[in-house]
């Protein structure tokens, strides 16, 4: 079962990374880009003090931790445990992967850092924000990105997608958490 799983995954891999055309490679390498979405981040934040004010800092301690949080989870819990080979460092796809700048990342990739990261800040602003369209452009947008990193050549479908599952449960349970200790310091943050 596990292998047809795998297999299923590879091919869908080259289907979906097969897609490569030299106009899209920068869209995606832009897409995939950490610092080129500080302006998104910039809007999120004025988002956030718009709405809670001076505890605005207060929700930014949990983002930092949610962001710190799901980039180790990612990383020691998965990558580092279940080791299971980026599609271009798998040798059975050799010649077959669109690498983009030949720039393929660590050696293992399940899961996907990047859709752990951006699904956990796209469920958790809006969550926290309770705004039901900023929460479809954000999960939107973690998609795009998560995608892009398939069209890159740099994780597998099942690699985005188990990140994505990731991120969106340590979003709920970072959100859960803030809950309870607002509860419990009587903190008086509305709607958190």
């Amino acid at each position: 079962m596990l292998e047809a799983l795998i297999e299923f995954d590879k091919e869908l891999f080259l289907k979906l990374n097969g897609f490569g055309a030299p106009f899209l490679d920068s869209i995606m390498v832009f897409i995939s880009g950490k610092t080129e979405w500080i302006p998104l981040y910039l809007v999120l934040l004025f988002l956030l003090f718009k709405k809670y004010k001076s505890k605005g800092f207060y929700i930014m301690f949990y983002i930092v931790l949610l962001i710190v949080a799901s980039d180790q989870i990612s990383v020691q819990l998965f990558k580092n445990v279940f080791e299971r080979l980026r599609p271009c460092h798998d040798n059975s796809l050799h010649g077959l992967v669109h690498l983009v700048n030949n720039k393929c990342g660590g050696r293992f990739g399940f899961v996907s850092s990047h859709a752990t990261n951006t699904f956990a800040l796209a469920t958790f602003i809006g969550l926290v924000i309770q705004n039901k369209k900023l929460l479809i452009v954000l999960i939107v947008w973690a998609s795009l990105v998560s995608y892009s990193r398939v069209y890159l050549g740099v994780h597998y479908p099942l690699d985005v997608l188990g990140g994505a599952i990731l991120g969106i449960a340590i979003a709920f349970s970072i959100k859960r958490l803030m809950q309870i200790i607002n509860n419990q310091f009587d903190l008086k943050i509305q709607h958190v």
